[in-house]
């Protein structure tokens, strides 16, 4: 792996893969809320890194197995399931490590007062950082059980082994169950278990590397899976939140009478203001009755027309931490381009809506001093602590349970409707749902930044001996090129963005790896090389370029240049989050409309744990490409969105979808990473050359707007 992507891998710490954490066990009977019984818990202690900067965070002894008495097996972490198949791999990482089948075991997600916590559940961080742990655990566990079978039978454990979740020998059987009923593991502590009990070796996996039905799945096509919208709790209130008329209005001044005299609970805390009521449609009723008292002080807003301008306008300069600017070079960057055959171009990228199918929601409820919530969220200990920060709670007293999500797409980070919701039960004294409108969640949730770029390049023949990368506002990710060029000069500078922003799918790597993809198209046709052959000829990462080869081969690129009028292909390729993607793209152009006739993807992350599951990421998040590059646009002015419902924001229908080949290449002597993300990057710009290839137009903003040619 080249040096110069380290810090941007997130990767697990090497000498914590190799020598694996310490575990402890304990005898635990209390009575779980979640109906998990007396039995063993695995408690695991290690440094793994979770966070998407990449950071290594030390993690407290956490619980992440419950052997029960009555032979259950529970596996326990703070991650989330939001679609993308987290619950079914880590589902699988136990089975293959505890020998048992995947029919043996439950999974418990993000429950803050019973699973550990795991982090956010983003930066593709669930394969690289909760799997290992997770394993080590369950290896942890199987090791216990063959030294207990041992002593009990009065034998060398090296003479046992587990099969079928349990150890067998001479007629004897012992099993989890048998492990978790034998009361001296109370006074077992960490030597019982040597640091680095080995771990099944991808060549032998059984569960592991195989595809496996999602968790769930017959549940959420039946409809009968309960979203955090589907809540209900014993004498429920249903909410609604006053929002502002727009982007930075100030409240100067409300009457809340109107609400009440309607028979609702109506509330004012500094800025919010909302209802709750038997029924949303009274709670909307009575919002309605008290915003037409509300007073406003409105401001000065501008309009998404000119928006790469005013972000370059807005340019912050100083340095200061992960989010502030940054200048990276390497070389003689002035002195290559003063030498060289130079060329530069300007790119740019809108905001855009992350525009799950279930909005944010939320149940609050309130006993005493204790607040529980169930929300959707991403980070369910980081709206934990924001639940204590904002009521002055503690730890302890706030608990954060989070059901499997209606799509997150790093769009559900933030606490704001489980804070609006505690607020609302807390004045009711009862329960509370709050569920944003679809209109409240393209208005109000934060969007992808919008960014704009500036490119500038030296050509040597067909080498690139200059590389010059100016991002305004997309974030770091992937903002280093990936090839090979001896002089890089690479800056970044955050903006004041005039509309609120966080992280999507990729964050910032969506942005800069479009404009560096499409910029090497276009340095290709000024060195006079097709687009591939210039990519490979300035390469010296191999696995890169093995996901280029790959997706050529399937496309049978050298045959694609012949596809008549106003119809082309374009290739793209990209690196992140330890994963490598490539992807060709076939288009017609027709009265300005781009049409995907085909994709074909090649992606390599490592050794694959589960390839029906994998490829089902990728090919979402290609589909989620697509939107983003082809009809995905935030328009406002004046203060107000201009296109926020899904009739004026289309996204792509069944209908819409191309045909879509992907090729997985399979490392098993590679780590494995994560694969919600990557993928995304690369759709983009190969439709942008591809339009290029149809209509002699170079795409140099999003989303793709051209002639025929």
């Amino acid at each position: 792996m080249p040096e110069r992507f380290r810090e941007d891998l997130c990767e697990p710490d090497r000498k914590e893969l190799a020598e694996g954490p310490a575990y402890r066990f304990e005898l635990d009977r209390r009575e779980w809320i979640s109906s998990i019984g007396a039995g063993l818990l695995v408690t695991a202690a290690g440094k793994v890194v979770f966070s998407p900067g990449g950071a290594s965070a030390q993690v407290r002894s956490s619980h992440r197995l419950h052997l029960g008495e009555d032979g259950s097996i529970t596996v326990l972490t703070g991650k989330v399931e939001v679609g993308q198949g987290s619950r079914t791999e880590i589902l699988q990482a136990a089975a293959e490590e505890l020998r048992v089948s995947p029919d043996a075991l439950q999974v418990v997600l993000a429950d803050t007062a019973e699973t550990p916590n795991d982090g956010s559940t983003a930066g593709s961080r669930t394969t690289p950082s909760t799997v290992p742990v997770v394993r080590w655990a369950s290896a942890s566990a199987r090791e216990l059980l063959v030294r207990t079978a041992a002593e009990a039978w009065n034998l060398d454990a090296s003479e046992l082994r587990v099969e079928a979740g349990a150890v067998v020998r001479a007629g004897n059987r012992f099993s989890y169950a048998d492990l978790a009923r034998t009361k001296r593991l109370a006074a077992t502590v960490d030597d019982n278990v040597p640091r680095g009990v080995p771990l099944r070796e991808v060549g032998n996996w059984t569960v592991l590397g195989q595809t496996l039905p999602k968790v769930g799945a017959r549940e959420i096509v039946t409809g009968a899976h309960r979203y955090p919208s589907d809540i209900v709790r014993p004498n429920m209130l249903y909410g609604a939140v006053l929002r502002p008329p727009s982007y930075g209005a100030q409240l100067e001044s409300v009457d809340l009478d109107p609400g009440r005299d309607l028979g609702t609970v109506a509330v004012r805390d500094g800025e919010f203001v909302g209802c709750a009521a038997r029924t949303s449609y009274e709670a909307r009723n009575a919002l309605k009755a008290i915003s037409e008292t509300a007073r406003w002080r409105t401001m000065a807003h501008p309009s998404s027309e000119g928006l790469g301008a005013y972000l370059k306008r807005h340019a912050r300069s100083s340095a200061g931490g992960r989010r502030g600017a940054r200048r990276r070079e390497s070389g003689d960057i002035d002195g290559a381009l003063a030498a060289a055959q130079t060329l530069a171009a300007s790119y740019e990228m809108p905001y855009v809506q992350h525009a799950p199918l279930e909005p944010r929601a939320a149940v609050a409820e309130w006993d005493e001093d204790r607040l529980t919530v169930w929300t959707g969220t991403q980070r369910p200990f980081g709206v934990r602590e924001q639940l204590a920060e904002a009521f002055r709670l503690s730890a302890d007293q706030a608990r954060v349970v989070v059901p499997d999500t209606g799509g997150g797409f790093g769009g559900k980070h933030t606490g704001e409707v489980a804070i609006e919701a505690a607020r609302l039960a807390r004045a009711a004294g009862k329960p509370v749902s709050l569920r944003w409108t679809r209109a409240e969640e393209f208005a109000w949730a934060y969007f992808r930044p919008a960014a704009a770029f500036e490119a500038r390049a030296g050509l040597s023949g067909e080498k690139i001996v200059a590389w010059d990368f100016t991002a305004y506002n997309p974030g770091t990710a992937a903002i280093e090129t990936p090839y090979a060029v001896p002089n890089v000069r690479t800056q970044y500078f955050p903006c004041d963005s005039p509309l609120r922003e966080g992280s999507y799918r990729g964050i910032g790597a969506t942005g800069n790896n479009f404009a560096r993809e499409v910029f090497m198209d276009e340095l290709a046709g000024t060195a006079g090389l097709d687009p591939l052959e210039f990519r490979l000829a300035n390469l010296d990462d191999e696995r890169l370029a093995a996901v280029l080869r790959a997706a050529a081969d399937r496309f049978a690129w050298a045959k694609s240049k012949s596809l008549g009028r106003n119809r082309g292909s374009g290739i793209a390729a990209g690196f992140e989050k330890g994963s490598y993607i490539a992807i060709c793209a076939q288009v017609r152009v027709e009265e300005g409309s781009v049409e995907v006739e085909r994709l074909v993807s090649a992606f390599d992350c490592g050794a694959i744990l589960n390839p029906g599951n994998l490829r089902a990421q990728i090919e979402g998040c290609v589909i989620q490409g697509l939107c983003a590059a082809l009809s995905e646009e935030i328009r406002f002015a004046g203060g107000k969105l201009l296109n926020g419902s899904f009739a004026q924001y289309p996204l792509p229908r069944l209908r819409d979808t191309p045909p879509m080949e992907t090729v997985l290449l399979n490392r098993p002597d590679v780590q494995p990473a994560g694969a919600g993300e990557t993928p995304i990057i690369a759709v983009a710009p190969a439709l942008a050359n591809a339009v290029f290839a149809a209509t002699g137009q170079r795409m140099r903003s999003l989303p793709l707007r051209a002639q025929e040619a």
